[in-house]
């Protein structure tokens, strides 16, 4: 269908494979945590995997690939959760995970090229004293590229906000797909064009990230008779900005036994917070945690838990990945709770949700305020179930995300504007970047999984 041959030939020595196997792997990522999914993405695979090495290499892909009118779609770690860098209409698979480097640092700055994994950049900001403000749960597999595509936010948002955010992410190089590619440096509230368009709308090349003083994390599990009293309580911590946190998870009964590593730490029954606290707030986080009815049953230095795995690998999207592995049938979708009185909203939610499943619920700021995003985890039954369970959620006044879908409008986290729009056509004239996944017409988007009904979170709830 494409024209393969002639652009391996117009490439030259740039790294490439047209090995299936290599190809089946580099075409997938982690959305097989969705049984819609892992239904509607399988069999979509690239014609070719290009492995460009530097972003001369990438404008060279890059400018082959439009003359013959090839789709592209570039992948990072292959760490997102919704499909995004699954080539729905084949094409070239752009790996960019050899494009790797530390660009420079300085005290409360850093910049890299996009392949760079983003714990690599929190190792070289902590060896000069400070550290990235917030990361995923795949900080160790995911790039800085993919992450500010794909990703919202992560540990660090509680304190942090969300990547949106005005200052989160302080500039994005970005390439277009042209015949003759532009090298783009967008910067301050431009930044907002390149996040979470899972590379659908510009190439991601570099880019520079605010740091935060580094600080001693303290890991630690608290353990509530109730989940509403695990919510109070992380809601107040949320809202004191005097005890220094980056991590606040919440998750019900019988979530703690779903995810083996917990087992034997929570007590039968309890719900848990989990959090990472900096060393000099943990006598006064401890306080508050005993005044909400809250017991610490695991407090240790950062990376040292007796669960031998980092505690942010069993919150947000994380959690359930480690929760298929003892129950493959539960999923959930994502719902938000912005409102001026957060436990108020959490609680009419849990209480019409009550026996669908456990919640969980992280606590994060998003435009200046705190919210929180969660949704039960269920046992799937059909996409019809999910959509009654989303209902449900609206019906009290939280927000739904959908993440059994692919593309931007659909997942419902990116508020599409008519600048994003423009900025679209301006840099993929052709419409070849990860075509399906944001197309300039509203409702032209190839979507591949589940119609949930779902919000606008910007749009509707306002922040940031």
């Amino acid at each position: 269908m494409y024209a393969i041959a002639e652009f391996l030939s117009d490439i030259g020595d740039i790294e490439s494979s047209i090995d299936p196997i290599t190809i089946r792997r580099k075409s997938r990522d982690r959305y097989a945590v969705s049984p819609l999914l892992r239904q509607q993405l399988q069999g979509k695979y690239a014609d070719v995997v290009v492995s460009p090495k530097t972003k001369a290499e990438v404008i060279r892909a890059v400018a082959a690939a439009v003359k013959r009118r090839v789709p592209i779609t570039a992948r990072g770690g292959g760490t997102a959760n919704y499909g995004q860098s699954v080539p729905l209409h084949g094409g070239i698979l752009l790996d960019m995970t050899g494009v790797v480097g530390i660009v420079w640092k300085k005290p409360g700055a850093i910049r890299a090229l996009a392949g760079t994994i983003v714990n690599d950049m929190d190792v070289a900001a902590k060896e000069i004293g400070w550290e990235m403000r917030m990361f995923p749960t795949t900080r160790t597999t995911a790039t800085i590229a993919g992450f500010i595509a794909g990703g919202t936010g992560g540990i660090g948002s509680a304190r942090w906000g969300v990547l949106r955010d005005r200052g989160n992410v302080s500039a994005v190089e970005v390439i277009t797909a042209e015949e003759d590619p532009r090298i783009l440096e967008l910067r301050g509230t431009k930044t907002s064009l390149a996040l979470h368009g899972y590379g659908a709308n510009c190439i991601i090349t570099e880019v520079e990230m605010p740091l935060t003083h580094a600080w001693e994390w303290r890991e630690t599990i608290v353990a509530f008779p109730t989940y509403m009293q695990a919510v109070r309580c992380g809601v107040a911590l949320g809202n004191t900005a005097g005890i220094v946190t980056k991590l606040l998870s919440i998750h019900e009964w019988p979530t703690p036994k779903l995810i083996q590593p917990l087992i034997g730490i929570v007590p039968e029954g309890c719900a848990t917070l989990a959090s990472y606290v900096a060393f000099p707030s943990a006598d006064d986080f401890d306080e508050m945690v005993a005044e909400f009815g809250g017991t610490v049953v695991s407090a240790c230095r950062e990376g040292e838990g007796a669960y031998g795995i980092p505690l942010y690998e069993m919150a947000f999207g994380h959690a359930l990945a480690q929760i298929q592995k003892t129950e493959p049938d539960r999923t959930a979708i994502e719902g938000f709770f912005h409102s001026d009185d957060i436990v108020d909203l959490v609680e009419r939610v849990h209480r019409k949700l009550d026996g669908i499943g456990p919640l969980r619920l992280e606590l994060r700021r998003w435009g200046n305020r705190l919210a929180g995003s969660g949704s039960p985890y269920v046992r799937f039954e059909s996409e019809a179930q999910l959509a009654r369970v989303a209902r449900i959620m609206q019906s009290e006044g939280a927000g739904v995300a959908n993440p059994h879908t692919s593309s931007v409008r659909s997942v419902g986290k990116k508020d599409v504007t008519e600048q994003d729009i423009a900025f679209k056509r301006s840099c993929d004239p052709y419409g070849l970047l990860n075509p399906g996944r944001f197309e300039v017409e509203s409702g032209a988007d190839d979507v591949s999984g589940a119609a949930l009904p779902t919000d606008a979170w910007v749009a509707r709830r306002g922040g940031g």
